[in-house]
Order: C-alpha cells, then sequence, then structure tokens
C-alpha cells in the first residue's frame, strides 16, 4: 500500500527545492528552481512549485508547473515551457500524486491543456503523449575516438567540407549575442517569432555553471550557433541554428562535431540532441550521428479531450508563419518578443 502524501505549493524556498533536485537521480537542469526566476522576469509567467511530503513532512517529490496566459491560444500548465524536461520527479508514488494533483489545479484554473514533460514514464490516470522523442549518443573518453569509431564516413565528410571553408567555433558565455544573431534570423526563416536576447541574458547569469553558449564563424561573420546545459555526465543541446545562405557548406555539422568535441573533453559521457518529431527533419539529422532514439513520455491531460500537438501544425498558424517568413528581419526583430510571449512553447 502506498504511502499517504500531502501535495502543496511553495513559495521562497529555493534552497530546499534544489536540494532536492540535486540528490533526486531523475532530476535534469529543468528543475532548477531559478527557472521560476527567469520565465517571471522575462516573460511574466507565474508558477506552483508542488511538493509532495509524507506523513513527517520529507519531500518525496517535486513538480515544476508554469501557467501560460495566451490571448491566442488560451491557457496552459506546463512543466517546463521552453525545455525538454521538468515534469514530476521523486518516488513513484509521489511522482503520480504530483501528476493527479496538476490535473486538478489544470481544471480549477479553467485550462485548456496540461502537460508534464516526463523523462520516465509514470503511473497515473493522465494519458501519455508518443509525438515527442529525443536522440542521444554515447560518448567515448576522447574526441579521437568519437571520430573514429563512431562517426560514419559520410558525417565526418560533411564536417571536414566546412573545415575547408575556414570556419572556426568559439565557445564562452560572449558567443551568446553571435548565437542569438543567427538563431533569430533562422527562427525568422522558419516562420516562428524568437525568444527575445532577454531570455538568453537571463539564461546566462542564473545558470553560469550549466548553460554553453557556442557560434561558428567564416570570415568573423557568424553563421551557425548553438545554446545547451549540462547536467553531471550528459549534455543537451536546446536550440541550434545555422544560415540557409551557407547550408552548402555545412556550417551545422562543425557546430554539432565542436560541441562533441568540447563536451567530451569536459568529461561528458551522454550527447542529447534535444526533442523532435518523429519522421521529421530534423529527426533524421540527429539520427545520422549515431545515437539512439528515445521516446519522451509527456503526460498530457486537455479540458476537450484532443490529442496533443504543436500550435505550429494547426491551420491559423501555418498561415500566420507564412506571413512571418515574409518580413524584414529588422521588423521580424522588433515584433518578436511581443509575440514570442503569446505562444505556449510547449
Amino acid at each position: 500500500m502506498s504511502e499517504p502524501l500531502t501535495v502543496e505549493a511553495v513559495a521562497g524556498a529555493g534552497a530546499a527545492w534544489d536540494d532536492f533536485v540535486d540528490r533526486s537521480p531523475d532530476a535534469s537542469f529543468a528543475h532548477l528552481w531559478r527557472w521560476r526566476t527567469v520565465l517571471a522576469d522575462v516573460y511574466g509567467h507565474d508558477a506552483r512549485y508542488l511538493v509532495a511530503k509524507d506523513a513527517d513532512g520529507r519531500w518525496r517529490g517535486v513538480l515544476p508547473l508554469v501557467r501560460l496566459r495566451s490571448r491566442l491560444f488560451g491557457r496552459h500548465l506546463v512543466s517546463v515551457p521552453l525545455l525538454n524536461h521538468g515534469g514530476a520527479i521523486g518516488a513513484p508514488a509521489a511522482r503520480a500524486q504530483l501528476a493527479e494533483h496538476a490535473a486538478e489545479e489544470a481544471r480549477r484554473w479553467g485550462a485548456d491543456t496540461l502537460v508534464l514533460r516526463q523523462r520516465e514514464p509514470v503511473a497515473c490516470a493522465l494519458p501519455t503523449a508518443r509525438h515527442k522523442v529525443t536522440v542521444a549518443l554515447e560518448l567515448p573518453d576522447s574526441p579521437a575516438t568519437l571520430w573514429r569509431e563512431t562517426l560514419r564516413s559520410k558525417v565526418r565528410s560533411q564536417i571536414r567540407r566546412a573545415m575547408k571553408e575556414a570556419m572556426d567555433v568559439r565557445f564562452g558565455p560572449d558567443q551568446r549575442r553571435a548565437f542569438h544573431e543567427v538563431y533569430a534570423r533562422n527562427m525568422r526563416d522558419l516562420g516562428t517569432p524568437a525568444h527575445p536576447p532577454a531570455l538568453f541574458e537571463a539564461i546566462a547569469g542564473a545558470f553560469p555553471e550549466h548553460v554553453v553558449f557556442g557560434a561558428v564563424y567564416r570570415h568573423g561573420r557568424p553563421v551557425a550557433g548553438g545554446c545547451g546545459f549540462r547536467w553531471r555526465d550528459a549534455f543537451e543541446m536546446t536550440w541550434a541554428s545555422s544560415l540557409r545562405e551557407f547550408n552548402r557548406m555545412a556550417p551545422n555539422m562543425l557546430l554539432y562535431w565542436a560541441f562533441m568535441e568540447e563536451m567530451t573533453a569536459r568529461g561528458v559521457r551522454v550527447f542529447d540532441f534535444g526533442r523532435c518529431t518523429p519522421g521529421s527533419a530534423t529527426h533524421r539529422f540527429k539520427l545520422q550521428w549515431g545515437g539512439a532514439e528515445l521516446p519522451l513520455p509527456w503526460l498530457h491531460w486537455s479540458r476537450r479531450g484532443a490529442p496533443p500537438d504543436t500550435p505550429g501544425e494547426r491551420p491559423p498558424m501555418r498561415w500566420a508563419r507564412a506571413a512571418w517568413r515574409r518580413l524584414p528581419a529588422t521588423i521580424a526583430d522588433r515584433l518578436g518578443p511581443a509575440v514570442a510571449r503569446e505562444l505556449p512553447w510547449w
């Protein structure tokens, strides 16, 4: 029989929260308390951070919940928006009770959807979505071994193509502006407003020990950039972009190789490519590096009982994306932050 647990919201308990996260084997960087402040400061999102306690008051599980209010897309509860993880962690009974409590919160608040980004299945009444996967590559103990024994010859030839174009790669917090320059341009070309520079400035300030920025330059101009997070012995590439006009030179291949080389040198043992849709071009790009596909068993609840989707898959958003692609970059940059705040980013 499961132990009796109580679930309650906590505020001002950042130290205790992060202590629990640090001790939890199923935690990720998305669970850190500082995300609450980052999302509030940049986007104005409020949060309900939930704790499951046993009869003695000991913490047995936690769940960060963030409320998204959009005039275009309604109300949504997400753990955690922008990121690929952040679902309930802790003892199995605590995870299940936290998930069910989150569904009650969603109903009381009048949410349209609830999305819990779990890394492991949770035994509860909420349905599990299967519309997203990630790809994870185990890294060897040296970049040389990674190059010789892991990467396929076709991948190596594409990386060499970029190297022959006199490209160089730079890492460090000072690369966040170069990364954002490429990222914002690429997002405009894809028809989606980019997150504002303020988000990445806040991330750099809040997570200096976890976030990694890198950029690929050609003749002094950034042509590809990435931003990801190191957590324990793993690294996740959370955002990555390259400029389309340089595609034939494969700067994106050099970008990913450089990040893998850098992370291997830092002692990282797992390279997580981040979420994608099965069968998409992004999915195929990630698989070519030799990693294993892993399901993302996110829990999903909808007030209308609708299956999970993403805003970009709906007809109105497809039309809006087509219009956004036609905007001059200066206008897209000016309007982007205001529009981005209205997107549910799940």
